[in-house]
């Protein structure tokens, strides 16, 4: 079964129960069976290769104790042990002390968890397609969840949910591919959502493995914060499927909760990738976290003043997606730059096109790429071009990776071209730090004098209408020669 029939069919299953209500809450049912569901596979894995390796789950709360029987228990019985044995157990993992890290992980994930579904009958047929389709300790259907990210991704996006937390992987991978993050570097995404960046970032530090004790170095160095439940859910899964078997660094929770004055030393990371939510405001209180000069209730910008202090002083770089209004916006944001071109080098600004996060927003996007080691002398643009035959992007017609080969055959040469151009840091000083500087290459498109072309619109117009004239006369002497 492919894995879009596979997930169909699941969903098929769920409408028809009066306790799920529309596709946000399908996603969520499901993100937690898969959860589970992969949880087991990897314990399996565990029991052969971690040394005196305990579930931290009693043996009846294990996924193959009570799910994987295709004859199991169903209907009530099911559901009265899933709302009432099965979740507040889970949950109690959270806050019990002494609880093993990967009960930690469960806890986590379960913390803000809730089962939907009413009918024992269609969940136990929604754990039989999940058990008998997949197999997450085979390889091939281990890479298979990525499809089925994807899927989830794409339904998330159909349901209107998502615009905060997906990026799309192609813009993921380019970041990761120029930061080029170092094994044993520390690296945050402080917005982490469905964990796009992190994995892209596993997946890049994966390469540069020689020894088992490297794996745990990446564990040990990747971070993430999710505010809410079910991308973080959906974040944690993907990462254990890319073999950090105890994500208790990817954390439910709200990085602007905590005052910034208590980030110290201990918490600056070296390497910052991340898709801040934008356009968003956050709730009363949140901004008096920060100090004076960065208040305000926008998401995005908040972001930017953690982003900046959160930073090593000496190796502290970072790839950092916001829209237009940034660049060109004042108050908190123009402070904000003028920290950036002081403080950093904020060496490379890539213009994205309209439609690169379509359907979520049409805004326009940038990706600012910034280091310690300012200030800034001279700011790089670099316009992505559509690829030949493209006014916009879609679901059909995404954004590839393969497009920013040509950002990246760019990225050392760094010569002016129809994309590329250079603006000194005086000359942004200039315009009161309004980063929102136009290609200079871009051929405008020259339409003419508009009172000559309201003439020569008039004058089309009234041949028009002569014309039309004309054939309805020869069509009444027509008709009046045939009588």
């Amino acid at each position: 079964m492919s894995i879009t029939t596979l997930i169909k069919t699941i969903q098929d299953i769920m409408r028809k129960d009066v306790g799920v209500d529309g596709d946000a809450q399908r996603i969520s049912q499901m993100a937690w069976l898969l959860f589970l569901k992969i949880f087991d596979d990897r314990e399996e894995e565990w029991k052969i290769t971690v040394p005196g390796y305990k579930s931290p789950l009693q043996t009846r709360f294990q996924w193959a104790n009570w799910a994987k029987n295709p004859e199991g228990i169903t209907g009530d019985e099911l559901i009265d042990f899933v709302n009432n044995n099965l979740f507040p157990a889970l949950k109690k993992l959270a806050i019990t002390a002494g609880v093993t890290p990967h009960g930690k992980v469960v806890g986590g994930v379960f913390e803000d968890a809730y089962n939907y579904m009413k009918s024992g009958t269609l969940l136990r047929q929604v754990i039989n397609s999940i058990e008998v389709d997949l197999d997450f300790n085979s390889t091939t259907d281990r890479h298979l969840f990525n499809d089925i990210y994807e899927k989830i991704l794409s339904d998330l996006q159909a349901a209107g949910n998502a615009g905060e937390y997906y990026t799309p992987r192609a813009v993921t991978k380019f970041m990761v591919d120029i930061i080029n993050p170092q094994l044993g570097e520390s690296i945050l995404d402080p917005a982490c959502g469905t964990g796009g960046f992190l994995v892209n970032t596993i997946e890049h530090l994966q390469k540069q493995v020689k020894t088992p004790a490297d794996k745990k170095i990446i564990e040990k160095n990747i971070h993430g914060v999710e505010k809410k439940p079910m991308p973080h859910m959906l974040a944690m899964t993907n990462v254990m499927l890319h073999e950090i078997d105890v994500p208790t660094n990817i954390r439910h929770d709200n990085t602007l909760s905590r005052p910034l004055k208590d980030y110290g030393p201990k918490d600056r990371v070296d390497v910052v990738i991340t898709n801040p939510p934008f356009g968003g405001m956050e709730e009363d209180g949140i901004e008096n976290n920060f100090p004076k000069k960065y208040q305000t209730r926008e998401t995005a910008d908040l972001f930017m003043a953690l982003i900046v202090h959160i930073l090593k002083h000496d190796t502290g770089r970072a790839a950092v997606v916001l829209p237009d209004g940034f660049l060109f916006g004042e108050g908190v944001k123009t402070t904000l730059k003028r920290e950036l071109l002081e403080e950093f080098n904020l060496h490379t600004i890539v213009r994205l096109p309209k439609g690169v996060f379509s359907p979520y927003t049409g805004i326009n996007t940038n990706i600012l790429f910034f280091e310690k080691g300012g200030p800034t002398k001279h700011v790089w643009f670099f316009e992505h071009p559509y690829p030949e035959g493209y006014k916009s992007y879609s679901r059909s017609k995404p954004l590839t990776i393969e497009e920013f080969d040509r950002e990246k055959a760019w990225w050392n040469k760094r010569k002016t071209s129809e994309h590329a151009w250079k603006v000194p840091v005086e000359e942004i000083v200039a315009r009161n730090y309004n980063l929102d500087c136009k290609n200079p290459h871009e051929v405008l498109v020259d339409h003419g004098d508009p009172e000559k072309l309201m003439v020569e619109y008039q004058q089309i117009v009234a041949q028009l209408k002569a014309v039309q004239q004309a054939l309805k006369s020869e069509l009444i002497a027509c008709l009046e020669g045939g009588e």
